[in-house]
C-alpha cells in the first residue's frame, strides 16, 4: 500500500514538472511524460499482457491500458498520464477502504464472547452463544465479555463499553 502511495506521488511530480515546465523540445517532455505514465502504468500494463495470456482480455486493466497508449498515440501525453494516475489513485482509495474494512471486522471479532453461561435444568452450561434459546437465562460472571442482548433480571455490575463507544465515535468523525 505504501509503495503504491509512493510510485503516485513520484508520478505526479514528474507529471507536474513535465505539465508546468516550458521545455522547448518535444522528445525530453515526452520522456517525463514516459516516466511519469511508466511508474503509474507500469503493474496495469504488465497485468493486462499476463491476462491476455491466460485468455482474459477484456478486463480493466487492457482496458486502461488501450485508452493510455492511444492518447500517446495521438500525442496527447498528458490526457494519458491524468487517466493512469486517476485509475491508480481510485485504486489505492479501493484497496484502503478494504483493508480499513478488514480491520473493522477483525475488531468486531476480538469483542465477540466465545461462550455464554446458561442455566439449564439448574445447571450452569457453557455454550456457544448462537446455541442459546430465547428467554434462556444466562449468567455473565466479572470480567467476561456479554455474550447476548437480554435484560438484567437480578445483579448489578459494571460494564466496560470502551469497545462500543470507541467504534462510535471513530463512526461519527
Amino acid at each position: 500500500m505504501k509503495s503504491k502511495i509512493i510510485k503516485i506521488i513520484i508520478a505526479l511530480i514528474i507529471f507536474i514538472i513535465a505539465l508546468l515546465l516550458p521545455i522547448p523540445n518535444e522528445k525530453i517532455t515526452l520522456l517525463l511524460y514516459g516516466i511519469s505514465y511508466l511508474i503509474v502504468g507500469f503493474e496495469v500494463i504488465k497485468e493486462a499482457l499476463e491476462n491476455i495470456l491466460k485468455g482474459k482480455v477484456f478486463d480493466e486493466n487492457f482496458l486502461m491500458t488501450i485508452a493510455t497508449l492511444g492518447a500517446f498515440a495521438i500525442h496527447e501525453y498528458p490526457e494519458a498520464v491524468t487517466v493512469m494516475l486517476f485509475y491508480q489513485l481510485g485504486e489505492f482509495f479501493a484497496d484502503y477502504a478494504v483493508e480499513k474494512s478488514k480491520k473493522s471486522i477483525t475488531e468486531l471479532m476480538n469483542i465477540r464472547p466465545d461462550y455464554a453461561n446458561v442455566i439449564r435444568n439448574e445447571e450452569t452450561l457453557k455454550v456457544n452463544p448462537s446455541e442459546v434459546k430465547i428467554n434462556e437465562m444466562i449468567i455473565v460472571k466479572p470480567g467476561e465479555k456479554i455474550p447476548l442482548d437480554g435484560i438484567i433480571k437480578k445483579g448489578t455490575s459494571m460494564i466496560d463499553m470502551s469497545a462500543l463507544t470507541r467504534r462510535i465515535r471513530t463512526k461519527r468523525s
